[in-house]
């Protein structure tokens, strides 16, 4: 194996998803089409990485939307990643806290979920 190509993200609202993870956060679709009755895949990309996310709940998971998801995403500054954020209107489960490992933060997307923000 030599990568993760995405991860996938339980949402409620597809189109009020991917407008967040776009328009906000700045990833780019990669697919977006059908994929079952009333939902689609749509897999996006983050900038300057291979790794992507998929805003995609199978049926009879949706119990996971609004939960901690597990995924961290790596920045070079998180105060002023962080600043930039909640600038776009991104609420943060917890503001950048300083450790001995390094520096790390919470993000919620509009469904509740939560995401980690880390630097060393």
């Amino acid at each position: 194996m030599k990568q993760i190509k995405f991860v996938s993200v339980p949402v409620r609202d597809q189109d009020r998803a991917l407008a967040f993870w776009t328009e906000v956060m700045g990833f780019r679709v990669v697919t977006d089409q059908p994929m079952g009755p009333g939902q689609r895949w749509i897999e996006l990309k983050v900038p300057g990485a291979q790794t992507g996310l998929a805003l995609f709940t199978p049926p009879g998971h949706e119990d996971r939307i609004g939960t901690f998801t597990g995924i961290s995403f790596g920045a070079d500054d998180v105060v002023a990643t962080c600043a930039a954020l909640v600038a776009r209107g991104v609420e943060l489960a917890q503001p950048p806290k300083r450790e001995s490992w390094g520096t790390s933060a919470i993000f919620k997307d509009p469904d509740g979920n939560t995401f980690v923000i880390w630097s060393t």
